[in-house]
């Protein structure tokens, strides 16, 4: 277990504060957010891009534009931008969301679009097999850790409450709970009693938001005593001096999230500079300083960010489709009937 300097500081942007704006907060929890921005200064004709992506790399993603607007090939260049829980952003895709550039938590949602005739059957075909950034599962905790949660036993523990999102329509919770799942075996447990271990930890649930976002925003309102979420979110959380402390668990799982051009991004040459950009050197090191993992080698040694002792990946579970099938099918999967017992939603985002 590591618990995470308090005085950390990253460069993600603002918090809603439990003071501040309840509409906007309301409107987080409830679903997409829509911008529209420029990357530089009105009046170039740079072209204009869609962005599509999930809830949290919403603060990277504004520096990213940011300083892809200092470019030549930026220059320019507008945005549109909408996120929102990665499930529900997928499907809107599908429903007609205009998107040149999508960037979603896991593959499940890119096959959505891939199955739509939206995103090339080869979008994960380079160098970085498709992936943007990476991180980990962590724990969010009352500032100081008063409860003494250090590891995936203590989240079952009487009396101790958590928050993590909604797994059919976060991809944030699915990664969640896979790391709780795989845990257990890394311990040395059986399937059964991680089932068991899956089980108790869904029970223990005071708020199941729809996206990472909104569960953020659920438990600096007062909620839980232990958040689970992406290792990035919990020191933007930092950053912004939240009364939190954050617990690397000894286990936890290597989260990847995948970007694409959609078949109009292919054919929009501010869009493809857009995506080259966030996967050069340039935009990884940008990705570093807002916690999230590079997926460039050279860009990754030179931060030391959080790691588990124990770190495992999606092929412990025979990759997305296998586990998706096993653990989040609606009607079959192991977690749809826990939360189907629980009263939880299972409809699919």
């Amino acid at each position: 277990m590591t618990l995470r300097n308090p005085h950390f500081r990253s460069n993600r942007g603002t918090l809603l504060r439990r003071g501040g704006s309840a509409a906007l907060a309301g409107a987080l929890a409830a679903g997409a957010v829509l911008l529209s921005v420029a990357a530089s200064p009105a009046g170039a004709a740079g072209g204009s891009v869609d962005l599509v992506a999930y809830s949290t790399p919403k603060p990277a993603l504004g520096a990213e534009i940011a300083a892809f607007g200092a470019t030549t090939a930026g220059k320019g260049v507008t945005f549109s931008q909408s996120y929102g829980p990665s499930g529900t952003q997928a499907t809107s895709v599908v429903d007609g969301l205009p998107a040149d550039v999508v960037n979603f938590s896991t593959t499940l949602d890119m096959d959505k679009l891939v199955k739509a005739g939206l995103v090339s059957k080869s979008w994960s075909k380079n160098a970085t097999a498709g992936m943007v950034t990476n991180s980990i599962v962590s724990f969010i905790v009352r500032k100081g850790n008063p409860k003494h949660i250090t590891s995936w036993a203590d989240l079952v523990k009487s009396g101790v409450k958590v928050i993590t999102p909604n797994p059919f329509s976060s991809g944030s919770a699915k990664w969640n709970l896979l790391a709780a799942y795989g845990a257990q075996l890394a311990q040395g447990k059986s399937k059964a009693q991680a089932s068991s271990y899956l089980s108790a930890l869904l029970k223990s649930t005071a708020a199941q938001p729809s996206s990472a976002s909104a569960a953020l925003q659920t438990f600096l309102s007062g909620q839980g005593d232990v958040l689970l979420d992406y290792q990035d979110d919990a020191d933007y959380a930092l950053s912004q001096d939240e009364p939190i402390s954050v617990v690397t668990p000894p286990q936890s799982i290597l989260i990847q999230n995948p970007i694409a051009l959609t078949t109009t991004g292919a054919k929009n040459p501010a869009a493809k500079a857009f995506e080259s950009f966030l996967l050069s050197a340039a935009g990884q090191k940008i990705w570093a300083k807002h916690s999230y993992q590079p997926v460039l080698a050279s860009v990754a040694k030179k931060y030391k960010l959080p790691q588990p002792k124990k770190l495992f990946t999606i092929s412990t579970f025979g990759g997305w489709t296998k586990a998706n099938t096993t653990f989040f099918d609606p009607t079959s999967g192991l977690v749809a009937k826990i939360e189907q017992g629980l009263g939880v939603s299972t409809a699919s985002g």
